[in-house]
């Protein structure tokens, strides 16, 4: 194909060359009858000489020498960490100390699908229709606390069939049922900094209880409450919610059939790929309380180590006013 700048096909670069060295015209001479520089005239007057007709098809533009390409062992290190921890371009980045536009050339280049495209459990490329979100942040800590549940099996005792495998999920069923574990969620828009427990249910009581002590957290990393988002459970619209969130914190909630709009304390705290890998799916654990026991160090992990992507690679805790110690 020829260049879509090219002034000559390979047809007319032929007869050009073979004009200054079958007929002995001169450079100027050849390069005014097909009107295009005395360079390009030498050019491939040049490459019919050492290739003849085969050199006059266009070469590939690529570089013979790239000084500033990454390492190879550089490449592979991205690609394993997408691979075996599943995480983003700009994690990675600010992991191995690289620009985010240069990881994703990187993972482009080696056929890696987005992670939206993938199943979080398996790794494995899905076919996915959903369109990309809009972001928004509130301008100051405390301005907004996302309030949600997640509600998580909880384990038998003596393991459940994740690590021992399906004869042993089968087992499980003819037992007295496990139950579930409510992991009550309360994230701040701004730093992402959150405060979680895992309790027995969710009634509004068991409710109101935990955000006086996610209230208490926040005012101790020197966190005012303005605002609070919650879906519409029947927790949350209840008359004990609205008196424990008294009249100086505002009470909003989501548009009915818009989970999406309370999706940061979902995403931060809820998918596996961000706390289920970690704690629930990377250890074996033979009970709940086994479980239940790490997830403090977790907590504490994603607030004060772990580099969130949509916070430019800091910790929640850096993005709250000295809670991490940086102006003292």
């Amino acid at each position: 194909m020829v260049h879509a700048n090219a002034t000559l096909t390979p047809t007319g670069r032929l007869r050009l060359a073979k004009l200054i060295v079958d007929q002995g015209w001169t450079y100027a001479r050849a390069a005014e009858r097909f009107s295009v520089g005395l360079g390009t005239a030498r050019r491939w007057a040049g490459r019919y000489r050492e290739l003849g007709a085969a050199g006059m098809i266009d070469r590939s533009s690529r570089p013979q020498h790239c000084p500033a390409r990454l390492p190879q062992r550089t490449e592979r290190r991205i690609v394993n960490l997408r691979v075996t921890r599943r995480w983003g371009p700009a994690r990675i980045a600010y992991h191995l100390g690289l620009n985010p536009s240069t990881v994703h050339k990187v993972l482009q280049r080696y056929g890696c699908p987005r992670l939206k495209w993938t199943d979080p459990a398996t790794g494995l490329r899905i076919k996915t229709s959903l369109a990309d979100k809009r972001r928004y942040e509130h301008p100051a800590p405390g301005d907004l606390v996302h309030v949600d549940v997640k509600k998580l099996g909880r384990i038998p005792d003596g393991g459940g069939w994740r690590f021992r495998g399906h004869p042993a999920g089968r087992q499980n069923k003819t037992r007295k049922p496990a139950g579930y574990a409510f992991l009550h969620h309360a994230v701040d828009d701004h730093s992402r900094l959150a405060y979680s427990e895992i309790l027995t249910d969710e009634k509004q009581e068991t409710a109101a209880a935990f955000w006086l002590r996610a209230e208490a957290y926040f005012a101790g990393c020197g966190i005012t409450v303005k605002a609070v988002l919650t879906d519409n459970g029947n927790a949350y619209r209840s008359q004990l919610w609205g008196t424990t969130l008294g009249t100086r914190i505002k009470h909003r909630r989501t548009r009915p059939y818009r989970p999406q709009t309370n999706g940061k304390v979902c995403e931060d705290l809820d998918r596996a790929r961000h706390w289920e890998d970690w704690v629930w799916r990377g250890t074996e654990y033979f009970c709940e309380t086994d479980r239940a026991a790490a997830y403090p160090e977790w907590l504490h992990y994603y607030n004060h180590h772990r580099g969130h992507t949509a916070l430019e690679g800091k910790s929640p805790a850096q993005r709250v006013p000295n809670l991490s110690g940086q102006n003292t």
